[in-house]
């Protein structure tokens, strides 16, 4: 198929996912690499008292937090 059909199809809403081979897909900078940190138990326990109230786990509410500081402009 060529990519204006592709695109055609895909601007009349109908689904394109049997015309693409998503086991080539891939994410740009999505790789995942561990990383440790310590936090004094304070701050823990603020991050789990936030994750239960939002129903999250806790390294969930971390990700969340530090990617939205990482797109802010910084203020410095």
């Amino acid at each position: 198929m060529k990519a204006k059909e592709l695109d055609k199809k895909f601007d009349e809403g109908k689904s394109i996912i049997k015309n693409l081979d998503l086991s080539k897909a891939i994410r740009p900078n999505q790789e995942q690499k561990r990383v440790n940190v310590d936090f004094p138990l304070w701050m823990i326990q603020s991050l789990d008292k936030e994750a239960k109230r939002l129903g999250v786990p806790r390294q969930s509410i971390i990700k969340i937090w530090l990617a939205e500081r990482l797109h802010k402009p910084s203020s410095l």
